[in-house]
Formats: C-alpha cells, sequence, structure tokens
C-alpha cells in the first residue's frame, strides 16, 4: 500500500525518536536518583504499602509482583541504559520487530514506575511521554518508511496539548480572557527558573500581547496541523518556537520538551530518503490495528475537549495510552512558600535557633536565585509549592518528611540542597512556616542583591520532635 508510508518524513522521524530518547533518560534519570526518599520501603510514600491496597487491572504494574529498593533501582537505571542506546540509535541496527520491541521496552519500564508514583507522579507530562513513547514504537526504524497513520496520531497528540490547554483556560480563570494573567503568572508559577524575574518585569502591554499570542497558538494554529504542506510545517514550527519560550520562562519538567519533540514530528525536514523496501504485511496489519483501536479510545477526551466541565491532566485508561491536557486553568495571584526549620534546641522557643532546610529548586533564601533544572524534574520541590496552596495537598507525605529530617535521613537529604545540620546531629526539633513571597523590584534588587522579598504569614507545622512526627498526617 504506496499510501501507507510518508518517505518525506523519514528526517522527522528521526530527529522526533532520538529526541524523544532523551526525554525517557531525563524520566529515568529522575526515578533512579529520587525514588528512595520518595516512593522507597522507607520512602514518604512506599511502592509496599500502595500496592498492597491498589489492585494489579486499576495500576498495571510490575511492582505488584515484586519490589525492593534494589530492583526499583535496577528497573529505573535499565531505563537510562536503554534510552541511551535509542539515543545512540541502536534500533536502527536491528531488524523492524526488534526495533519496535526495543522501543516498547522503555514505555514498559516507565508504565510500571507512574502507576506506583502516586502523588509523585500526577501530572501531565507522565501521561504525555506514556503516550507519545506507545506511539513511537510503531513508527517504524531504517527497514521502512514512516507510516502517515502514525505521524497523524502524534499531531492528534499535539492537537490535544495545545487545544486542551487553550480551552481550559478559556473556561478557566477570567484572566486569560482579560489577557492578565501574566501579570502573575511567573511570579507564582510552580518551578521559577533563572529568567522568570525578567520574564516578570516585562512591560505589562508586552504581557497581554503574550497573552493574546498564546491564544492563537492554542486555539488556532493547532488546527492547521491537519493541513497540506508547508502549512502543517509552519504551524507545528510556531509551536515549538512558543514552547521554547515558555522553557526560557520557568521549569515544568519535561512538558514543554516532549511538547517540542512530538512537533517535530510534523515538521518537514529537506533532504532525500533512504530507499527502503515496502513496508510488510503484517506491520501495516499491526500499525492500522493498533491506531484504529487509539482513535476508539480517543472519544472520551475528544468529548472532554468539548465539554463546559473540561478537566485537565487526566488518563482514561491504566495504560495511559490516550488521555486529556492542560495547564494553569487557573492562576495563583499570590505566591505562599512553605519554608522548613530545624533546631537542635532541647525544648524550641521563638528565640531558639532555627536553621533553614534549602531546597534545590523551590524558593527558599530570597538571595538565592533560580536555576534551570528542566527538563530533569524536581519532585519534592514541585510538591512543596502544592502544599503551600493547601495543606490538603501535603496531607499523605509532609508528616513522613517530617520524620526523615529529624532522623537525618541520607536518602531525603540527596534531595536537597543543603541541610543546616551534619550528618551525626540531627535537628531535635523541625517546623514549618508559611511566607508570601514577591519577586523584588530592580531598585531593591540593585540595593540587596535579593530577587525574592518573603513575609512571615503563619505557622504551617508547629515545632515537631521525632517522637510525635510519625504521628502527625496533616499539618496545621
Amino acid at each position: 500500500m504506496e499510501w501507507f508510508v510518508a518517505p518525506e518524513y523519514w528526517w522527522s522521524r528521526l530527529v522526533f525518536q532520538r529526541a524523544l530518547a532523551v526525554v525517557y533518560l531525563m524520566a529515568f534519570l529522575g526515578a533512579a536518583l529520587q525514588f528512595r526518599a520518595l516512593l522507597g520501603e522507607r520512602g514518604m510514600l512506599p511502592v509496599p504499602r500502595f500496592v498492597a491496597r491498589v489492585p494489579f487491572r486499576a495500576a498495571p504494574s510490575v511492582f505488584h509482583l515484586r519490589y525492593s529498593d534494589r530492583f526499583f533501582a535496577l528497573w529505573s537505571w535499565t531505563g537510562c541504559a536503554v534510552s541511551v542506546a535509542l539515543i545512540a540509535g541502536a534500533d536502527s541496527l536491528l531488524p523492524l520487530w526488534g526495533g519496535m520491541l526495543l522501543w516498547l521496552v522503555p514505555w514498559a519500564l516507565y508504565l510500571s514506575i507512574v502507576n506506583v508514583g502516586q502523588t509523585w507522579y500526577s501530572f501531565g507530562w507522565e501521561s504525555l511521554l506514556l503516550e507519545v513513547g506507545f506511539l513511537a514504537v510503531f513508527l517504524g526504524n531504517d527497514e521502512v518508511a514512516p507510516p502517515i497513520v502514525v505521524l497523524f496520531l502524534l499531531r492528534w497528540v499535539l492537537f490535544r496539548v495545545e487545544f486542551g490547554a487553550g480551552m481550559i483556560k478559556m473556561r478557566g480563570d477570567a484572566c486569560w480572557r482579560k489577557l492578565t494573567c501574566l501579570y502573575y503568572h511567573h511570579e507564582t508559577q510552580p518551578m521559577p527558573g533563572p529568567l522568570s524575574w525578567f520574564f516578570h518585569h516585562l512591560p505589562k502591554p508586552f504581557h497581554r500581547i503574550e497573552v493574546a499570542a498564546n491564544h492563537v497558538t492554542q486555539l488556532v494554529v493547532p488546527v492547521l496541523l491537519f493541513t497540506p504542506q508547508p502549512i502543517a510545517t509552519a504551524a507545528a514550527s510556531l509551536m515549538i518556537l512558543t514552547q521554547l519560550w515558555l522553557v526560557l520562562s520557568g521549569n515544568f519538567a519535561w512538558l514543554n520538551w516532549t511538547t517540542i519533540v512530538v512537533a517535530l514530528s510534523a515538521v518537514r525536514f529537506p533532504g532525500t530518503a533512504p530507499r527502503v523496501a515496502g513496508p510488510p504485511l503484517w506491520y501495516e496489519v499491526v500499525v492500522l490495528g493498533v491506531a484504529a483501536g487509539l482513535l476508539a479510545l480517543s472519544y472520551r477526551p475528544a468529548r472532554n475537549l468539548l465539554s463546559r466541565r473540561q478537566v485537565m491532566n487526566r488518563s482514561f485508561d491504566p495504560l495511559h495510552l490516550v488521555n486529556t491536557y492542560g495547564a494553569f486553568g487557573s492562576v495563583s495571584r499570590v505566591r505562599y512558600e512553605v519554608v522548613v526549620e530545624g533546631t537542635a534546641d532541647d525544648l524550641p522557643r521563638e528565640h531558639s535557633r532555627w536553621q533553614e532546610y534549602e531546597f534545590k529548586g523551590k524558593p527558599g533564601d530570597p538571595r538565592h536565585w533560580p536555576r534551570q533544572f528542566a527538563p530533569y524534574h524536581l519532585r519534592l520541590d514541585w510538591l512543596m509549592w502544592f502544599a503551600a496552596l493547601s495543606p490538603a495537598y501535603a496531607g499523605a507525605w509532609f508528616a513522613g518528611l517530617v520524620e526523615r529530617l529529624l532522623e537525618n535521613d541520607r536518602d531525603t537529604l540527596r534531595l536537597l540542597r543543603r541541610s543546616p545540620f551534619p550528618a551525626d546531629a540531627p535537628p531535635r526539633y523541625v517546623r514549618a512556616r508559611l511566607y508570601r513571597y514577591r519577586y523584588t523590584t530592580w531598585r531593591e534588587l540593585r540595593e540587596t542583591g535579593a530577587c525574592w522579598h518573603r513575609t512571615y504569614v503563619r505557622d504551617f507545622l508547629p515545632p515537631t520532635r521525632l517522637e510525635t512526627a510519625a504521628e502527625r498526617s496533616v499539618p496545621y
């Protein structure tokens, strides 16, 4: 079937697959380096406790069959190794069926992690990576030209990501319709980047232009993905530029980067494709069968796009094959941060020497300028932003964090930038306080060198010692 393949997208597939493998590598690397404190046997949300109460059919994962920290580490580092092999082009050295199986490996590995990841893995970029990673299995390798139907499905993913985000904004916070959301967003986003301070201080008329341009990119441009070339390439390129602007303005894990990767599959790169034989019949049957199944599963996400009660970042099946996406349906006007402190005093008092724990990514010390981490994802830092919005977000894990800080737990301290206490002298008490943060002005920056100004609001968690930390499930 000549219509089945699109040789002109040979280089698009190559760029897409290598870039996707890099995203996979970031995901597995984060899992390998952070899981012990978050999900391990002594983690804040242990996997064994989760699989004991959630059946396999609801969250398919190899860890239902067996779990140990050593096994999880081996699983994650295997994902890293396979990702590196795909970056190097190992799939092109295998027969078609072998290349497909190789691409299936990181998808299956990461699915097992996400399905036991609980709160730490509850965000849209996890499902996006799995959905796109599953489609990558059927794109083929150097033995065949890329199938048109899979390229179409990738554009369907990109359409849902962008159009879903645009619709959730228009249906959500009124500031999106008034073009004023960026008056606040760069200051209140979950994890600012090194340039976020400067983005926030751009003139307000420019912020309004940014929002208007965002609406065009998310609500109009996605439709052009399904038009002939070169219009589709222009549409995908505009989306890539918009996502790169978001990359510069904050740390959003690999959400922006995966969106860029998917958009690359719609860009028609110049160059002559190598001559290859037609695809085998079994490959055509498999691809068309999978495509038919995915289109059938697309009904609920498509209906969600048109619903007045649109939800964002939801999976409709336990394999995360077709999902719904969206971000920032509402924008906070004020930034709050939870600051965690410890003291070595036997009896805590207000005048005790309270020393602050410093996180890697989330704002803390007003003089500490944010760093760029994305596409690497700091999961604890990200959830601390939600904890500041409401203690309910932290109810399941914050007491575990405090308990491990009181123990000077090595794996937990590795998630932080700095602990004020030596390894052999843990704090006697830990407390948490809520502060209001705002960016400094240009004048304040010149005079103090601080990019943040913070004001104490209230206690988040009163002084807690090790004997009582485990008893607390929800902070104040």
